[in-house]
């Protein structure tokens, strides 16, 4: 069997930079022990698999370790190649995740927009393994289903960090950890960093679930309903953030890097 493969760049308008993802058109779903193998094989923080329905696409999401919920810049991704390689001419994408529901895409003339909904987190006590896990102190712990959200006290702290993935696999193999801040940058609202090694990531690039706890927190704290974000990893990406209350809109751009063909 012969799968087309493209690896696309998310949240940046560069090659090597942003989250790579590997998008995988499918005419027919294969079996799931497949579609895990190859995202092993990809070896990239997500791998996607989409499918064509009559009214929507039909997306999973899988990590080297497992499927995941919600994969946000794997979903830009997708929308990219159908824009660009498919030349799809609508302007509105509608996917379906028998995980997460129903999610869009909408063409613009700033890049793309996902439309996810709003996660928003709540007051959570802060577990006392978690300054030791990231080497610095916590202003303050919230969380939601899928994430606990550390907010610290600046930038360079967070920039400075260096987490022990293993007492955090160890601790808390199941929430990803956002650690954020408000941003020093100038146009910048928020920054973040965002690690999840329990389903072997370390540290992602750029993650766009995780602006749908971000956006709310920090639309609330600042008192803004657009704001742009950074997230400050090693590779970075960019994430222009709209609060629709019940949802959030996040903007960014992609670069195809890689187009092939896998065998399996």
């Amino acid at each position: 069997m012969n799968l087309p493969i493209y690896q696309i760049d998310a949240f940046t308008t560069d090659v090597f930079k942003g989250n790579p993802a590997a998008v995988i058109p499918l005419q027919s779903w294969i079996d799931e022990d497949i579609m895990q193998s190859i995202a092993i094989e990809n070896n990239l923080s997500e791998t996607v698999f989409f499918k064509k329905e009559k009214e929507y696409y039909s997306i999973r999401w899988f990590t080297p370790e497992t499927e995941i919920r919600l994969c946000g810049h794997a979903t830009l991704a997708t929308a990219h190649y159908l824009f660009k390689h498919e030349n799809l001419p609508s302007h509105t994408i509608k996917f379906h995740s028998h995980l997460s529901g129903d999610l869009s895409v909408e063409r613009s003339e700033n890049g793309y927009t996902l439309n996810f909904p709003s996660q928003k987190p709540v007051d959570f006590a802060k577990p006392s393994y978690l300054e030791n896990a990231l080497g610095c102190q916590i202003n303050y712990c919230l969380k939601n289903g899928m994430f606990i959200l550390c907010e610290v006290s600046n930038e360079k702290t967070l920039f400075d960090l260096t987490p022990d993935f293993s007492l955090i696999n160890k601790e808390n193999p199941e929430l990803g950890i956002i650690v954020t801040a408000q941003s020093s940058q100038e146009n910048v609202d928020f920054v973040s960093r965002f690690f999840h090694p329990g389903i072997g990531i370390n540290e992602d690039p750029v993650t766009g679930s995780a602006h749908t706890v971000l956006i709310p927190y920090w639309s609330d704290k600042l008192n803004l309903k657009n704001l742009t974000a950074k997230q400050i990893s090693r590779r970075g990406g960019t994430l222009y953030c709209e609060d629709k209350n019940e949802r959030v809109l996040i903007t960014g751009n992609c670069k195809t890097y890689m187009i092939g063909e896998i065998t399996v």
